[in-house]
């Protein structure tokens, strides 16, 4: 049975079939040695790029489809019926199967916030949406494996949790714009009358959009982990980001923040990093900022919060990306 597992996630999510098709095409199409740089970057970057394709077009339908039953408003009353650290677990929780992403941010705290909701609960929901879904659980599992993909999915969860819960402590709501509290609120949910073709179409057209917006990063992800996979030198890597420098999660904290990328866009970057020998908790904690960290979603979420508020935000979020960056270096023996 443990062999059946082993070899049904090598094909099904590591895919490699795919990759043994790739090598023949540039071995035999291309004329190029897959161990050479040119040819393994060439296998590196279709390799990737397909792989993340089908898998993010499979998952995003299947997600789409169950978030079909769980539209804005409707996250919305669920949250509202909860209160207290079972609130903002339930948040963190839900924001897994509803992968709203950064740009969202604002309609959905102004949604969120005008309804009533705790800050607690809306920021520990805004959190864990974009930093952990069901599709990036996988595609984690596809590139690692399931012990680091689902202790990511738990500690994900433990920062969304407590930084809700502690911006709830500070007592922080004048720090809201105060439009936001003016902004009407729909109840309106078609839910019950939406039919299962509607949501197939709905999912299908999930995925149309979500590739549309996120190709690009992926190209762009994946041609950065080619690059880093078959042209940086392993020793300059490790001399800058290498287990044993204190310094690794710092730099790949800050070099995350100027970006802007899903998920899907950094994978193949902290593949190529972790393959160079770069710690694993320095390569999640990279994937972690530009998910929650990224400038232009500051800048989105600045238009509905005042600056001590984003401010407090950020450095919650800042210290506990840090901090898990140094525990999976710790403890990266555990899930290997």
């Amino acid at each position: 049975m443990g062999d059946f597992f082993i070899w049904l996630n090598d094909q099904l999510l590591r895919m490699q079939w795919l990759s043994d098709l790739v090598t023949v095409l540039v071995r035999d199409g291309f004329g190029l040695d897959p161990a050479s740089q040119i040819g393994g970057s060439v296998h590196f970057f279709i390799y990737d790029v397909i792989k993340i394709f089908i898998l993010l077009s499979v998952l995003i339908f299947g997600i789409s489809y169950v978030q079909s039953y769980f539209p804005p408003e409707r996250t919305r009353r669920i949250l509202g019926q909860r209160q207290g650290l079972g609130a903002n677990v339930f948040a963190a929780l839900l924001g897994t199967i509803t992968p709203f992403c950064s740009c969202s941010s604002i309609p959905l705290f102004i949604g969120f916030t005008s309804a009533g909701l705790p800050l607690a609960v809306t920021f520990s929901f805004l959190i864990s949406s974009p930093l952990v879904d069901l599709a990036s659980v996988i595609l984690l599992a596809s590139i690692f494996n399931w012990s680091i993909a689902l202790a990511y999915v738990a500690i994900g969860l433990v920062l969304a949790i407590l930084g809700g819960t502690l911006i709830g402590y500070l007592k922080l709501e004048d720090q809201v714009e105060a439009f936001v509290y003016q902004s009407p609120v729909s109840d309106h949910d078609n839910d019950g009358a939406i039919s299962r073709r509607e949501r197939l179409t709905y999912a299908a057209d999930q995925v149309v959009e979500i590739v549309h917006r996120v190709w690009i990063y992926v190209l762009i992800g994946v041609g950065i982990g080619a690059t880093i996979h078959n042209w940086i030198p392993e020793t300059f890597i490790s001399a800058l980001l290498g287990q044993d420098k204190w310094w690794s999660v710092l730099v790949a904290t800050i070099a995350g923040v100027p970006m802007y990328a899903d998920i899907f866009g950094t994978l193949p970057i902290a593949e190529a990093l972790v393959q160079k020998g770069v710690g694993l908790g320095t390569a999640l904690t990279f994937m972690m900022a530009v998910t929650a960290l990224s400038l232009p979603s500051m800048i989105m979420l600045k238009r509905v919060v005042k600056l001590p508020l984003l401010v407090v935000f950020i450095g919650i979020v800042t210290v506990g990306i840090i901090l898990i960056g140094y525990i999976f270096n710790a403890t990266a023996h555990l899930f290997v």
